[in-house]
């Protein structure tokens, strides 16, 4: 997911400096969504793994 995160960013990046704005901000936007979104399910995956370490 920080994969399609990265490449959104570089569709905006390089959208932006042809002058496609529209189609920069939404491939910014998308990649924002999903950067937030793997940093979530990370902290999740960390906070679980470290709850259950001390269980087994």
């Amino acid at each position: 997911m920080l994969y399609w995160a990265l490449v959104f960013l570089a569709v905006a990046v390089i959208a932006g400096a042809f002058g496609f704005g529209g189609f920069a901000s939404a491939s910014a936007g998308i990649a924002q969504i999903l950067f937030f979104v793997f940093l979530l399910l990370f902290a999740a995956v960390l906070i679980a793994r470290l709850l259950l370490k001390g269980t087994s």
